[in-house]
C-alpha cells in the first residue's frame, strides 16, 4: 500500500507532501558512522552545496542507489516532522535543494526553506 507521501508525490501536490511530512514522516538515507548513523547528503560534482534526498519508501531509495556496490549496506531511518525540521534548520546553509523520490517516476523538489516553513506551520 502506498504511503501518504507516495500518494502526494504521484498527485504532484505540494500541500499533500507537506501534510505527509508533518503527519507521517519520510525515509532518510543514512551513513553508518562509529558515533551513530548520520544523514546522507549528496552533491553534484561541480556544486558548492548539497542535496538532501528523501524517499517515500525503501523501494524508491533502493531504485535510486541501484548502481552502487551491492556490498554496501543500505541504511535509512524514518524521520518524523520534528527530526526533519531540526536537521534542515541546522543544515539549511549547506543545502541547495530537497528532492523527493529523485529516481522517479514522481520526483519533486523544494527548497529547504519551503520545507522548513511547511513544518513550522502551527497545527490546526
Amino acid at each position: 500500500m502506498p504511503t501518504p507521501l507516495a500518494l502526494a508525490l504521484e498527485a504532484q501536490d505540494s500541500v499533500a507532501v507537506a501534510l505527509a511530512l508533518r503527519n507521517d514522516g519520510v525515509l532518510v538515507p543514512m551513513l553508518p558512522s562509529p558515533g551513530g548513523a548520520q544523514v546522507r547528503v549528496f552533491r553534484r560534482d561541480d556544486a558548492d552545496k548539497y542535496m538532501l534526498l528523501l524517499f517515500s519508501s525503501d523501494e524508491t531509495y533502493a531504485a535510486m542507489i541501484a548502481d552502487e556496490e551491492e556490498t554496501e549496506e543500505r541504511v535509512s531511518s524514518t524521520y518524523k516532522a520534528a527530526e526533519l525540521l531540526d536537521f534542515l534548520k541546522q543544515n539549511e546553509g549547506v543545502l541547495e535543494v530537497v528532492w523527493f523520490d529523485v529516481a522517479g517516476p514522481n520526483a519533486m523538489q523544494a527548497s529547504p526553506a519551503d520545507i522548513i516553513g511547511a513544518l513550522e506551520l502551527p497545527h490546526a
